[in-house]
């Protein structure tokens, strides 16, 4: 059976129809921090269920709610999500972690160091510089986890 994961971040206040649709049909979604709004995570949560970070942008009192970082068990694989990367302080592989979500560069990226995966989905909001308008998802077996980086940009 495969357990699908939605991964965004840095939507700024912007959720565009194309995420939507990519994102329908998840098991659950992680907002990887700089929301923008509030009304952002209400939209991802008549899709499936959200897990969300704030970022840096998310500073109103909305924010409050959503913690710096989470750490999550989904489909028996230990995440933990955080905005920024270079805050990650403890090595994954110490605490049992499984997969890093992270946001804030714009920069889609997978990778795996350590036998952990990595995945930055980059940015689904407005476009930065000339970065492409991303997201990610995963699909999680009992086997593995095979992560995509879905470029909205060209639906």
């Amino acid at each position: 059976m495969t357990f699908r994961i939605g991964i965004i971040s840095d939507t700024h206040g912007l959720l565009r129809p194309e995420a939507e649709r990519c994102l329908t049909g998840a098991d659950h979604i992680i907002h990887a921090g700089d929301i923008g709004r509030p009304e952002i995570i209400d939209a991802l949560s008549r899709i499936a269920p959200v897990t969300a970070i704030r970022g840096n942008v998310d500073t109103g009192s909305w924010a409050a709610r959503y913690p710096d970082t989470e750490r999550v068990r989904l489909a028996g694989r230990t995440i933990c999500v955080l905005h920024d990367l270079k805050t990650l302080q403890i090595p994954p592989t110490a605490l049992g972690i499984d997969l890093v979500i992270s946001g804030h560069s714009h920069v889609p990226k997978i990778e795996t160091v350590d036998g952990v995966l990595y995945l930055n989905p980059g940015s689904a909001g407005r476009q930065r510089f000339k970065l492409p308008i991303t997201l990610g998802t995963i699909d999680v077996t009992s086997s593995h986890m095979q992560p995509v980086i879905h470029d909205l940009g060209n639906r």
